[in-house]
């Protein structure tokens, strides 16, 4: 099932995925490959679309949850040096698989500004810009410039993608390996008020000492999810080890020893008890990957 080139070093079967998720649940891959390169990257999807095999993006694990059955097939875990960095004035170009925060420590290294809204998102640069990650201070795609993409076919550059809240119109099969951000001069000490602004927010309001996957659902057109849901008087209600925060009722946490089972159960109980008081429906924001129980 796993392609010749591959070296036993690329390549782990039976692997838990819960340690490589932020939430710390869920199954085993099938095979866990994690390419050296960009070109042995191209081959294992080519290896995948010509045997017909399921293939997985894990990303960084922090808005995924998965299935207690495991993921059949290949999952895919992105390094983060297929290629040099490349800092060019005000444009900056990273791997997909470095951490959301390489982009905010650089802008701060070359004393620049415009990404101060990704400071203290977890997760990758390559998930980031396939759900359009951000804040209500900002989107991700709004500086991005171009997107690198590995398909069967090649490896190439593309500009003027799609987006809109939480999500990137990236061609089907395609993988991102890399991203080009614009940033620019401004107001330095501006920026760090904002940024230090923000993370004390999170302090404050996030269940952040706790294993969590994030914001659980969008925010509906002209409301927030946590509202909603706090409404309904599911805060801090319990599923098993999972519970629906009790500072933020749109994050759950595992207590320890959660299942995904336990999650899916908390957030169709919160879509269901929103829809039945309030006539809204919530969307999942959090990426469900392989086999579920229910």
């Amino acid at each position: 099932m796993i392609p010749d080139h591959l070296t036993p070093a690329e390549v782990k079967r039976d692997a838990p995925l819960a340690p490589w998720t932020s939430v710390r649940v869920g199954g085993a891959a099938e095979a866990l490959v994690k390419p050296a390169s960009a070109d042995s990257l191209q081959k294992v999807l080519q290896f995948a679309h010509k045997e017909g095999l399921a293939l997985s993006l894990l990303g960084g694990g922090a808005n995924t949850l998965v299935g207690d059955l495991g993921v059949p097939g290949i999952t895919l875990k992105l390094a983060n040096d297929y290629f040099p960095e490349q800092i060019e004035g005000e444009r900056i170009t990273l791997n997909a698989g470095s951490a959301i925060a390489r982009i905010v420590t650089i802008m701060k290294q070359q004393q620049l500004v415009g990404a101060e809204f990704l400071a203290g998102i977890p997760g990758t640069l390559g998930g980031a810009t396939a759900m359009n990650a951000g804040t209500k201070n900002g989107e991700c795609m709004t500086i991005v410039e171009a997107v690198e993409l590995v398909t069967p076919d090649g490896i190439g550059w593309v500009t003027g993608l799609t987006f809109r809240y939480r999500h990137t119109d990236l061609p089907a099969g395609a993988v991102v390996s890399r991203v080009r951000f614009q940033l620019r001069q401004g107001d330095l000490a501006e920026s760090a008020a904002k940024m230090e602004a923000d993370l004390g927010y999170r302090k404050r309001t996030q269940p952040l000492s706790q294993p969590n996957f994030g914001s659980v659902f969008t925010n509906p057109s002209g409301y927030f999810a946590g509202s909603l849901i706090e409404k309904t008087g599911l805060k801090g209600h319990r599923i098993g080890n999972a519970q629906i925060s009790t500072l933020h009722a749109n994050w759950i946490v595992n207590l320890g020893g959660a299942t995904a089972a336990d999650v899916t159960g908390l957030m169709a109980e919160a879509q269901r008890r929103v829809l039945a008081e309030t006539g809204v429906t919530l969307t999942p924001e959090v990426k469900r990957l392989g086999r579920f129980t229910s």
